[in-house]
């Protein structure tokens, strides 16, 4: 018994300062103040104390617990203690009508840097895949254009990897975006993406969070694309929580997310085509704190995912800015101040024929696998019985 309620405590207290990290406050002692509960709790015990003391009338019991019962909420604090208050909601909903914080703001460990720290092995898959990507990138290159009247063939190139980042006419409705020309999705659709992708090549567009959904699908299929998967961006505000309700004149619900749509062209297999792509390694989601008000600034995460993913180096950025530049990247957009494209030059960092960045025995005994189908493959093999395309034999599951 008495080890029970020792775990039990270990147990609340530990609960205790989870709470308090996740509203800020500096110790355990403080937190019954940023909760609000201090004189409540010492109320109740003045009250405990009094009646161990004094007679009991049935008359004055009755009163007070009606009282006790009638709990008078100031604000949305007392929602989010848990299941040791009065009441064991975590209204975290009814906390961002009170204070405008949403509710994503309270997700814990969503950083780059400390997302891993209890899988040691995907930290390693991490950091071996970012050391490869930097040692394998070709320098930065950037060019300054007009997308509206330039023709893409002239950067006479085909990609592996293209993300299109366009300025939405929704951006102006909900960011504030007003200081550059916003593109409507007939114009995008006009460009000639197509032409740029490689007959086995992946498209990344970023959409918005409205008409785009469906917009963005036309977009990729007249590009001759097939959308395969949907990365959404659920954005923080947890460093300015004021400016979280504003109103989209065409939306029913508080809108806190956006969507990058995810397109495939030619033939990819996750289960033999490893020397290209690398599932798994990720997931669809990014949380991470919005930019600033009048900023169309997207979550730079966005690029480890390609790049972690897709081992193409030829990789291009469209409606780029001089913050979105990268080794391994060309860039190119009307918001760029400088160039520095050659396309000879570019051409020649591939005239080795090597398209890819590679792998490591390490890598590929770490990365997550596709399980084989049924009633196929050996041991040791995967998919229909053989090695992948990029010459690792593919044990099942995870590489221990």
């Amino acid at each position: 018994m008495g080890d029970m309620l020792k775990e039990l405590r270990e147990r609340s207290q530990k609960r205790k300062k989870l709470l308090a990290q996740t509203l800020g406050v500096s110790n355990v002692d403080e937190l019954a103040q940023a909760l609000g509960t201090r004189e409540e709790t010492q109320e109740r015990r003045q009250s405990a104390a009094g009646s161990s003391t004094a007679e009991v009338k049935p008359e004055k019991s009755t009163s007070q617990e009606e009282v006790a019962d009638e709990l008078i909420y100031t604000d949305s604090s007392t929602f989010l203690k848990g299941t040791q208050s009065s009441n064991p909601h975590n209204d975290y909903c009814q906390h961002f009508v009170d204070t405008g914080q949403r509710p994503q703001n309270f997700i814990r460990d969503v950083g780059l840097a400390d997302r891993f720290e209890e899988y040691p092995k995907l930290r390693e898959l991490i950091k071996l895949k970012d050391d490869l990507i930097q040692q394998t990138a070709t320098p930065p290159m950037y060019l300054k254009c007009d997308l509206r009247t330039m023709d893409l063939k002239q950067l006479d190139h085909k990609f592996d990897v293209i993300l299109v980042e366009p300025p939405l006419e929704e951006y102006q409705r909900t960011m504030g975006v007003t200081n550059m020309e916003f593109w409507s999705w007939e114009r995008i659709m006009q460009l000639d993406i197509g032409e740029l992708a490689a007959p086995r090549s992946f498209l990344f567009l970023w959409c918005g969070s409205s008409e785009g959904l469906d917009m963005g699908r036309f977009c990729l299929r007249k590009w001759g694309f097939r959308r395969c998967e949907d990365i959404c961006w659920i954005r923080t505000n947890i460093n300015n929580p004021n400016h979280s309700k504003n109103l989209d004149p065409k939306a029913v619900f508080q809108r806190t997310k956006e969507h990058c749509l995810m397109g495939i062209k030619g033939t990819v297999r996750r289960s033999t085509d490893g020397d290209f792509i690398h599932a798994n390694v990720d997931i669809d989601l990014i949380i991470s704190e919005e930019t600033e008000y009048g900023s169309l600034e997207k979550p730079v995460e966005i690029f480890h995912i390609i790049e972690h993913f897709c081992l193409g180096r030829r990789r291009l950025h469209v409606f780029g800015r001089d913050s979105t530049i990268r080794p391994g990247w060309l860039t190119i957009g009307p918001e760029l101040t400088n160039s520095n494209y050659n396309a000879d030059l570019y051409n020649s960092y591939f005239s080795s024929g090597q398209l890819t960045s590679g792998c490591t025995e390490r890598i590929e005994a770490l990365r997550p696998k596709s399980p084989p189908p049924k009633g196929k493959g050996g041991p040791g093999g995967r998919g229909r019985g053989g090695p992948s395309r990029g010459g690792f034999s593919r044990g099942r599951g995870r590489g221990r």
